[in-house]
């Protein structure tokens, strides 16, 4: 369905002068700022351990041919790095990082000023990298660092249902173009 309204290019795959019709995949639009900064067409969701685009899209609107509008509208180009992994992919990635997943990757102190903005229990605004012998410091480990990282792109945002056909239909007309 996401690239069925790409314009078609020829593309010699092989280098043999025989060409094919490809989808233009180099093609991108743009989300309208007033689209993408609008806080009243999304609803805020938190992705459960192991659920991929495709079950968010079924889930929210009914079909999880719309993986792409989730991804589009949460800037996701790459959903092996930028959508959260499940506990075994999360596992197997930091084992694969790091020779030590438990060992030091920084050390942190709170600012005195406090929190600099309001995301909740996963706010980390007040904490600031420093030095290991600053008074204070606490250890932060390979592990805690990267599930800082997981949770930080757990919340994404759904696009309104009532807004879904508006979207596609914009995004056909400007892919096409």
């Amino acid at each position: 369905m996401y690239f069925s309204k790409f314009p078609l290019i020829a593309y010699d795959m092989t280098n043999t002068g025989v060409y094919k019709l490809l989808p233009d995949i180099i093609r991108r639009v743009k989300l309208r700022s007033a689209i993408k900064d609008g806080q009243f067409i999304f609803d805020s969701y938190d992705v459960k351990d192991g659920e991929r685009p495709e079950d968010v899209a079924y889930k929210w609107f009914g079909d999880a041919e719309y993986h792409w509008v989730i991804l589009m509208t949460n800037k996701i180009t790459d959903r092996y790095y930028q959508w959260p992994l499940s506990q075994p992919q999360f596992q197997e990635f930091i084992e694969d990082k790091y020779s030590d997943v438990d060992g030091v990757h920084h050390y942190e102190i709170t600012r005195t000023s406090g929190n600099t903005s309001s995301n909740g229990p996963g706010d980390y605004t007040h904490l600031v990298e420093c030095n290991s012998d600053e008074s204070g410091a606490t250890t932060i480990t390979n592990r805690e660092y990267e599930q800082r990282n997981q949770d930080s792109i757990r919340q994404i945002k759904l696009l309104d249902k009532i807004y879904l056909n508006d979207f596609v239909e914009e995004f056909n007309n400007l892919i096409s173009k």
